[in-house]
């Protein structure tokens, strides 16, 4: 995967585009070596199935191969690596998996190409509205439809919000990924069952509205300063962050995009207008729904108080995931019996098996040590903490009770996370 999609500064694996398509091909051709069938699903995403040693619902092991622009080799595809890996051992042992085994190679689950992230997970689960499939391309211009339309996606179907297959044809779905942050590193473990994966709140495009004047003629008390308009707002924003954090409540804030008109740049001139996104996670959604609250709240306040308009995008966002707790045992107990190291870790980052969660698919995620962040070419993983990390699904796989009736009680799970209502930031949250 490496030299798919490499350019001058790192990896860009475009989303429907020669990158993620290449990479798509690339493991059919092993899939085609291996004797596995692969064949694209009805969202566009191409699927490997070995069929098991008795029939029933799919044990499912999936990730992505697109790539920010310009980022690393190894988000998304360290999944695939695996999922091929427990394919590929299976097929070499000339054993079966205990149910039928898939590899779901899901198309476009970075945001980064059309502002919505998941696109491959949530065409399959019904997800997708009509303007989601609006949405354009932001190197091509071509809208979501389209894309999904040339890779045989049944776009009828995906707009109309119908789920593309039953979520009781799967028993699990498995991602393993690269934690993409620092803490495994720091704590020495190779490898990390996920608790739960941040739910998310994005508005990707939000203007400031003020008015242009000369910057010696125009007194601080008549001016209307998108800049300062912005500093205020993004300083009160950390300000509440920090407050929560404070009292136990987990939120994490970013205003990744700021910028004025560079025709409209100069020394002497007051900035009249700003763009910018926003973007906040938390393990809860209730605190989501509070911090929504907040924003508005401030932008109102500052609004009035420099003469400005803020301009909010209508928002964005996934819920947070409540990963299967029996799923998850299983991978510690595997781990454990193969005398590998870990811990359990919330996840910071989206991925897709949020989706499936929400779908009512019971999934897990299990976390590989990688060096350097990601999203950035430096992005570094050991082989040998990916070896590590097949080795415990497969593990898992071979040990786990299928027949079992272990599930999530999400019914439970919902009532302890609505105990912090929206907009009662004085009350610490308690998570699970």
């Amino acid at each position: 995967m490496a030299v798919i999609g490499r350019d001058d500064v790192g990896i860009t694996r475009e989303a429907f585009g020669a990158g993620e398509n290449d990479a798509l091909a690339a493991v059919g051709a092993m899939a085609k070596a291996l004797g596995v069938p692969a064949a694209a699903d009805r969202a566009g995403n191409l699927q490997l199935r070995l069929e098991g040693a008795v029939a029933g619902p799919a044990l499912a092991i999936g990730s992505h191969l697109d790539s920010v622009p310009h980022g690393g080799n190894f988000d998304g595809a360290a999944g695939i690596a695996a999922g091929l890996l427990v394919l590929a051992r299976y097929c070499r042992n000339g054993t079966k998996p205990p149910l039928p085994l898939e590899l779901l190679v899901l198309r476009c689950e970075e945001s980064a190409w059309f502002d919505r992230a998941y696109v491959g997970s949530l065409a399959l689960w019904g997800g997708l509205g009509q303007r989601d499939l609006a949405r354009c391309h932001r190197r091509t211009g071509r809208t979501l439809a389209q894309c999904l339309e040339d890779v045989g996606a049944d776009v009828e179907a995906i707009a109309r919000g119908e789920a593309l297959r039953d979520p009781r044809d799967l028993r699990a779905f498995f991602e393993v990924h690269i934690e993409q942050g620092p803490v495994m590193v720091a704590r020495g473990f190779p490898t990390a069952p996920v608790t739960a994966i941040r739910g998310n709140r994005r508005y990707p495009n939000n203007r400031i509205v003020g008015a242009a004047g000369h910057s010696g003629a125009v007194p601080r008390w008549l001016r209307h300063d998108a800049v300062f308009a912005f500093g205020e707002l993004i300083t009160g924003l950390d300000e509440h962050w920090k407050a929560l954090q404070e009292r136990g409540i987990d939120l994490v804030v970013t205003a990744g995009m700021v910028g004025t008109n560079a025709a409209d740049h100069g020394m002497t001139r007051i900035p009249g207008e700003l763009t910018f996104s926003l973007e906040f996670r938390s393990q809860s959604e209730a605190t989501l729904d509070a911090f929504a609250g907040l924003v508005r709240v401030e932008c109102e306040t500052i609004g009035q108080r420099r003469g400005v308009r803020f301009e909010l995008d209508e928002p964005l966002g996934a819920p947070p995931a409540l990963l299967d707790p029996w799923l998850r045992s299983r991978l510690i107990e595997a781990a454990a019996a193969l005398g590998v190291k870990t811990e359990p870790l919330p996840s910071g980052a989206g991925h897709d098996a949020a989706v499936f969660a929400g779908a009512g698919v019971p999934a897990a995620m299990l976390f590989v040590r990688n060096e350097a962040g990601s999203h950035n070419p430096a992005e570094h993983m050991e082989h040998a903490d990916l070896l590590q990390a097949v080795d415990v699904l497969y593990q898992a796989l071979q040990t786990t009770p299928w027949h079992e009736n272990h599930g999530l009680d999400l019914a439970a799970e919902a009532s302890a996370a609505s105990r912090f209502t929206p907009f009662d930031i004085n009350q610490k949250e308690t998570t699970t």
